[in-house]
């Protein structure tokens, strides 16, 4: 499985934007366990109900993805994409 980061979320990666991990089940699963190997990382991109932050989206295989539950496909490429803004 590959995850894809976006740069403010880097520095809980060590600058790393890319990931290669084990495939996970779901997203939440996912989530744990990068949790696990880099500490904050979940808690800033999800909630404490378990769903993502509103101001992020992801995409499993090219499609966006809202439910943490849904399974993943072995292999899948997930990306976290972070909301712009300004004024």
């Amino acid at each position: 499985m590959q995850l894809h980061l976006p740069t403010h979320v880097q520095s809980y990666t060590g600058g790393v934007a890319e990931l290669a991990l084990p495939d996970a089940p779901t997203l939440t699963a996912l989530f744990v366990e990068l949790d696990a190997r880099y500490p904050g990382l979940r808690f800033r991109v999800v909630d404490e109900q378990g769903a993502l932050r509103p101001h992020f989206k992801l995409f499993v295989n090219g499609e966006i993805e809202r439910a943490m539950s849904a399974p993943l496909p072995a292999g899948a490429e997930v990306i976290l994409v972070a909301a712009l803004s300004g004024g």
